[in-house]
């Protein structure tokens, strides 16, 4: 096939400072459409990237004949717009969270499946040398039946959540929109799809187990959403699991690197099994295993190893849809089963009684 033709719908802040830039780079990409509101930001996108096309109707943006899209609009449009994209015949890159509605989640996941389509989650950890040696290593070895899962998270977003500033990484020109991350009906909540959907992504992606049972507090202090979020989980395999968040300040990540784009997340996953154990400590590129068969291997991973970024998901978007074999790292129902445990627990922060996930 000749160049991908590719549409941005929701092309604010994160997608002009990641997804565009990435697809930009390739030359087997033509950027034909950007969809977002404002005249001002879609000519300045027409200026900075050379989109043919510009507009603030998404209906209007699937009519230019596109093969894949990026649905980076708040996370309470993306149920309508991954849906269109795909029902127009593209592959869809969509961010997280998924969606707000699990049941949303899994019917996404089975129209892309009937209509033959790629649908790739924005989980950039799952692309990152760190957590393809740990999803190969529980592939291989594993930890045998696993017993329970430990995900402890923090990240610079208090100031986003807060709405008295924004995140590391925002592109300059295109801030974001405190609403997208602090109206509940916009964003589905605060830190917990913000930034837990991409713990449990990763999480579950190494388990491939899904919860069955969620209960959770959540702190808000003086902000509209949750900035600290305490879940327990019980899985379909019987395991039971934590899973921790905390909004830090933007300056609070305890590793600085040297070239890195921006400090590390603090983020670790620990799995325990009946044969062994396996640590991942995506802050300090940390990766070991240990079975009582005598496997204890602390695994040499290159620098920046377990750093966030997030070129794999568009880059798979791209290659899937040329068809060349790449493995989607993060498909749609990772994403479902990740929305069912941000789901359950603000059910379960309403109710103070723990929920069915599904």
């Amino acid at each position: 096939m000749g160049k991908v033709r590719v549409g941005i719908i929701g092309a604010g802040s994160w997608a002009a400072s990641n997804h565009i830039p990435v697809l930009q780079d390739r030359d087997d990409v033509e950027l034909v459409v950007a969809c977002r509101q404002g005249d001002e930001e879609l000519a300045l996108l027409k200026e900075q990237f050379g989109f043919e096309h510009v507009t603030e109707n998404y209906q209007d943006a699937l009519g230019h004949e596109l093969d894949a899209v990026v649905v980076a609009s708040p996370s309470g449009f993306h149920f309508e717009h991954a849906k269109a994209a795909l029902e127009s015949g593209a592959n869809v890159l969509c961010e997280k969270p998924f969606t707000i509605d699990p049941g949303h989640a899994w019917e996404l996941d089975g129209l892309a499946k009937s209509l033959n389509r790629e649908l790739i989650l924005s989980f950039g950890w799952n692309y990152r040398p760190l957590v393809i040696s740990a999803k190969n290593l529980m592939e291989e070895h594993g930890v045998g039946k696993i017993q329970h899962v430990m995900v402890a998270m923090g990240s610079g977003t208090r100031e986003l959540l807060k709405a008295t500033g924004d995140y590391e990484g925002a592109a300059a020109d295109f801030m974001p929109d405190w609403d997208t991350w602090t109206d509940p009906r916009l964003s589905g909540g605060g830190y917990a799809p913000a930034q837990l959907s991409h713990a449990m992504g990763l999480a579950l992606w190494l388990t491939n187990d899904r919860a069955s049972q969620v209960f959770a507090f959540m702190n808000n202090e003086d902000a509209r959403v949750d900035l600290h979020d305490a879940i327990s989980i019980r899985y379909d395999s019987g395991a039971t699991g934590t899973l921790s968040g905390a909004s830090t300040p933007s300056a609070a990540n305890a590793v600085e690197e040297e070239g890195a784009p921006w400090s590390r997340h603090q983020l670790q996953v620990r799995i325990y099994g009946d044969e062994g154990q396996m640590i991942a400590d995506l802050e300090r590129d940390f990766l070991w295993i240990y079975r009582e068969d005598g496997l204890d291997e602390k695994v040499n991973l290159p620098d920046l190893a377990g750093l966030y970024l997030c070129d794999g998901p568009p880059s798979t978007l791209i290659d899937l849809t040329v068809g060349n074999g790449t493995p989607n790292r993060s498909p749609a129902d990772l994403g479902a089963r990740t929305v069912e445990v941000i789901s359950a627990a603000y059910e379960s922060v309403s109710s103070g009684l723990p929920v069915d996930a599904h």
